[in-house]
């Protein structure tokens, strides 16, 4: 079992019980969504983002525009924080004190690059895409160059990460059980509904098997 090694910006002191740092558990994590937060400074202040995302081994590669000026920021200084959070369940327990949630996280943290060539910017861009919803870019237009040269792709590479987790039901206070008061877990999922076509589609584009697919799986 292969681990991030532990350090005071990557432990995890609230919660301990609930940390991991086994790195197939947290890619696990990644690999379950396609929407992280990028945080980063701008001009004195803190800033969270969501973006776009897909990871590769220890990389996570995220895009934007040329002039994204939270991208612009992080290649500046070279480094970054990354989160990607799943909401399982509500947990409602007896006392408003002890309701929770049910949730997976992972926190990452790593230094960056710039993607310069077209080629590895074009197949990441590819990847991005089909995690968000698999084998779709097979069926789109070829981009234009003009689009790719207005795209900028940053490689973040994962250096050390530390994951939490909670799946457990209702912790209430010992003497709280014997009240009649109502507790448990709401359970949370993302679903998808039926595809929605474009109402500017030429006559005989029809809906592809894929989209109908992760639809199946996902609905």
């Amino acid at each position: 079992m292969k681990e991030y090694s532990q350090s005071k910006l990557n432990r995890v002191k609230r919660g301990q019980n609930r940390a991991t740092y086994d790195v197939e558990k947290i890619n696990t994590i990644l690999d379950a969504g396609f929407l992280c937060y990028v945080g980063y400074i701008y001009e004195g202040k803190p800033i969270s983002i969501p973006m776009a995302y897909s990871r590769r081994n220890d990389k996570v590669y995220i895009h934007g525009s040329t002039a994204n000026r939270m991208l612009l920021s992080i290649l500046e200084s070279e480094e970054t924080s990354i989160t990607v959070m799943h909401l399982d369940g509500l947990v409602l327990a007896r006392s408003g004190l002890h309701h929770s949630v049910n949730y997976r996280s992972a926190t990452l943290f790593g230094s960056l690059k710039k993607i310069e060539k077209d080629s590895e910017k074009t197949e990441i861009l590819k990847w991005i895409v089909n995690q968000m919803v698999p084998n779709h870019w097979d069926s789109l237009r070829p981009m234009y160059q003009k689009e790719l040269d207005r795209t900028l792709v940053v490689e973040f590479t994962i250096e050390s990460a530390s994951a939490k987790i909670r799946d457990v039901g209702v912790i209430d206070e010992p003497e709280d059980y014997e009240l009649p008061f109502w507790a448990g877990i709401v359970p949370i999922k993302q679903v998808a509904e039926y595809p929605i076509s474009d109402d500017q589609l030429i006559d005989g584009v029809e809906i592809p098997k894929h989209v109908l697919d992760y639809y199946k799986t996902n609905k």
